[in-house]
């Protein structure tokens, strides 16, 4: 039998510890149905008996303590909430603890901001990690070691996972009993729960928010500049020479302050602009394209899909806000 331990910090988010709960325990259940036995032994797992979470909304209360468990096979780290640098510090008491299951073979999953808790470990210096695309200029900036791909949904390296924002922790849910009860099981599962087993992506759903905590002036004009001038066909030259910087030096600093080379973070204003259009706008595609300043209709569609992961009538489908007739 499988031992999973879900951790319940304090503040956690209610619903990343309860899903997967629901999840594991409904893979027994389903299990008994069918005359098999029972997979996982899932047990919360708190520093303190009864443990806050929700900002005090909700207490949980955990019979079994970090202190209790010797080993364990997978470690669930759930979504934080609040303050994360507060978050992290009244919950550091279960770092050496997962650092030491990790080390006896165990493996860490960590839910949406629990990533930030799973990348305090240092377990994943170098490595891939994912978490909610809202809180991305904060983990680059707290954890700059760490290889953020924004995009996945799910990032899996030497026994690490994370998942994306919200309720895609559920996708890694399904990803692990897949891994450990077998692809029909995990189709099962998401029939019950009624969860998008094939989402591999959370590109559609991430608002751009140029990152602009630092420190650096020139930069930040930069920015501002390209999001106030979209419409228009913007050169890294003419940036350089506005800035009176040279080419490489800009195009280093803005790597170095964004997380974005200059050619990305104009794509993606302007993509940004494009999928606001889509959504509340009853222009054509071509007449989005040409506002957010593209000629080229095959770049514009090939640049869209590579940002958001949908074509431009794809999405707004999904998301216009004016409904779509059959």
């Amino acid at each position: 039998m499988k031992r999973i331990s879900i951790l319940v910090p304090k503040g956690a988010v209610l619903g990343s510890i309860e899903g997967p709960r629901l999840v594991f325990t409904e893979v027994n259940a389903l299990l008994k149905r069918m005359g098999k036995l029972p997979l996982f032994d899932v047990q919360l797992v708190g520093l303190a008996t009864e443990t806050p979470v929700c900002g005090g909304m909700y207490t949980i209360s955990t019979a079994t303590l970090t202190a209790d468990i010797t080993q364990t096979d997978l470690v669930i780290i759930p979504a934080l909430d609040g303050d994360l640098g507060q978050a992290l510090e009244v919950n550091k008491e279960f770092i050496p603890w997962i650092i030491r299951q990790y080390k006896q073979g165990a493996e860490v999953a960590s839910l949406c901001l629990g990533a930030f808790l799973l990348a305090s470990t240092g377990l994943i210096k170098g490595r891939q990690c994912t978490t909610h695309w809202a809180a991305v200029a904060d983990f680059r900036r707290m954890f700059p070691d760490v290889e953020l791909v924004e995009n996945k949904l799910i990032t899996d390296e030497h026994g690490i996972y994370s998942s994306g924002g919200a309720f895609s922790y559920l996708n890694l849910v399904l990803y692990l009993i897949e891994k450990y009860a077998g692809r029909e099981m995990a189709i099962l599962c998401s029939k019950v729960f009624q969860i998008d087993i094939e989402r591999v992506s959370q590109s559609a759903f991430i608002v751009f928010q140029g990152q602009k905590e630092h420190g650096d002036e020139l930069v930040k004009k930069a920015q501002v500049y390209i999001e106030d001038n979209y419409q228009e066909k913007i050169t890294i030259d003419q940036l350089a020479d506005m800035l009176a910087l040279g080419r490489r030096n800009l195009e280093r600093r803005f790597k170095k302050a964004t997380a974005n080379s200059v050619v990305e973070y104009i794509q993606r204003v302007k993509i940004e602009a494009a999928k606001n259009s889509l959504e509340s706008s009853r222009e054509n595609i071509n007449e989005v394209m040409y506002n957010v300043g593209y000629t080229d209709p095959k770049a514009f569609r090939v640049t869209f899909k590579r940002i958001t992961g949908l074509s431009p009538m794809q999405y707004r489908s999904k998301y216009s806000r004016e409904k779509v007739e059959a």
